[in-house]
């Protein structure tokens, strides 16, 4: 029985092309702490700390969701030449 043809996996992802990525999670976790930091001196401090894990929680998703989406577009397969 044939084995099929042989394929290379590889994968050409570069610091590059996830950089602004990066950027912009440091963006929103400086802002998060901001804004946590403007709400501490309020009469409420637990809604600073409920301000920022709510940022932090509900921009994890996309943030994974753009990784995830960048790596698989530069993940490649590619058939092995056989002579």
């Amino acid at each position: 029985m044939d084995a099929g043809t042989p394929y290379a996996v590889r994968c050409d992802l570069t610091f590059g092309d996830i950089y602004l990525q990066v950027l912009a999670w440091i963006a929103v976790i400086c802002v998060s702490l901001a804004a946590g930091l403007a709400l501490m001196g309020s009469s409420r401090p637990i809604f600073a700390l409920v301000g920022v894990g709510l940022i932090l929680v509900l921009s994890l998703p996309f943030l994974l969701f753009a990784f995830v989406t960048t790596l698989m577009n530069h993940i490649h397969i590619d058939p092995i030449q056989t002579d």
